[in-house]
């Protein structure tokens, strides 16, 4: 049996007659940009994340530029964030001007280790951007705590969490800004690309509709420098359609992760931690595991899909050469052991069951 990371084929037959019809119906009103369609996904999108403002973007990228932007982040500031996770994260930093200043991650959650964020901060630290990594929220208690007491903002990285909470509060609507992206295999994915940055700060929201559209608050009217970002008028036609399964999705994901928890859990491999005050989503399921390229080769061998996210830390990355050069022993451990298998909401029992037996038999 042949099983996929994700299956976004299945995923689309279920919803075929409504997605169809409705792209049809988007189509003849030849309404494509900023159209009806976006400004109805913003407003459901911000009820649904109990924010004020959720405002759509070209994709998960732009969202992190628009977020940094809008938080004021700049030339000669410095932003700690964590160094495992896509390189997204940190190039945006790099597209405001600023330095990422890489900090380890705890070994349970893979999040970002709160106690070394507060050990990074100096004179020029300006922001925190934490990931909620594959799906399970950071420390926000924590978080938010330091960058109360050192003023300093926070822009979440949510592009793998959309519909988690931690405590009862969806993440994204902790920091200034959240940031979302909706690629194709995402819990909330679009069939293309597609992003969305959210705030509770009205200037926030007000310098964000501006960047994504040339720094125009007023048509041919232009404020500051800004650039082309504007979430596709389809792909929100897409979005509100599923934005109304997510909570089921998530709860699929859920269903799988605990069922390899349960049948993986006396085996030699560790097994994602779940909070007990925090929601976790399984955007990915990673376990960690010895000579793991040993693993996924005979995974891989046995017609069962496997990834690893992510091989090579940013801090060791070519393009981050020029950084300060951090001990960050956890995230390089992880990222040595860290190997990600099948999780999506229409899996199966006899999938997960596949799925399971392979990863033993490895």
């Amino acid at each position: 049996m042949s099983i996929p990371m994700v299956d976004l084929k299945g995923q689309y037959e279920s919803l075929k007659p409504e997605i169809d019809a409705a792209i049809i119906q988007a189509l003849g009103e030849t309404r494509y940009i900023l159209g009806p369609n976006v400004q109805a996904f913003e407003k459901e999108a911000a009820e649904y994340l109990g924010v004020k403002h959720a405002l759509g973007c070209a994709n998960g990228t732009d969202a992190l530029h628009l977020g940094l932007l809008a938080a004021g982040i700049g030339p000669g500031d410095e932003v700690i964030t964590t160094a495992f996770t896509f390189i997204a994260t940190a190039e945006a930093i790099r597209y405001v001007g600023a330095t990422p200043v890489f900090v380890d991650i705890l070994p349970g959650s893979l999040n970002i280790d709160p106690y070394q964020i507060k050990a990074a901060i100096t004179a020029k630290t300006r922001a925190i951007l934490p990931v909620h990594l594959f799906g399970q929220p950071a420390d926000m208690d924590e978080i938010m705590a330091i960058a109360h007491e050192n003023n300093l903002a926070v822009v979440e990285d949510c592009a793998q969490s959309i519909g988690s909470t931690y405590k009862g509060k969806r993440t994204g609507s902790f920091g200034i800004t959240g940031t979302f992206s909706f690629f194709p295999s995402k819990n909330l994915g679009c069939y293309g690309d597609g992003g969305m940055v959210t705030t509770n700060d009205d200037a926030a929201a007000d310098a964000i509709r501006m960047y994504r559209n040339h720094g125009s608050s007023k048509q041919y009217y232009h404020d500051v420098i800004g650039y082309n970002s504007r979430l596709d008028e389809l792909q929100a036609v897409i979005l509100r359609i599923k934005l109304k399964h997510l909570d089921d999705y998530n709860d699929n994901r859920l269903r799988v992760a605990k069922t390899y928890n349960r049948q993986l859990e006396n085996s030699q491999f560790k097994t994602p931690q779940i909070g007990d005050d925090r929601d976790h989503i399984f955007h990915q399921y990673t376990l960690l595991c010895d000579d793991r390229d040993t693993v996924r080769e005979s995974v891989l061998a046995q017609d069962i899909s496997c990834a690893v996210y992510y091989p090579v830390p940013l801090h060791q990355q070519k393009a981050f050469a020029d950084t300060e050069q951090p001990d960050l022993p956890v995230t390089e451990e992880t990222s040595r052991r860290c190997l990600s298998f099948p999780v999506f909401p229409e899996m199966t029992d006899t999938q997960i069951e596949t799925v399971c037996q392979a990863i033993l038999r490895a």
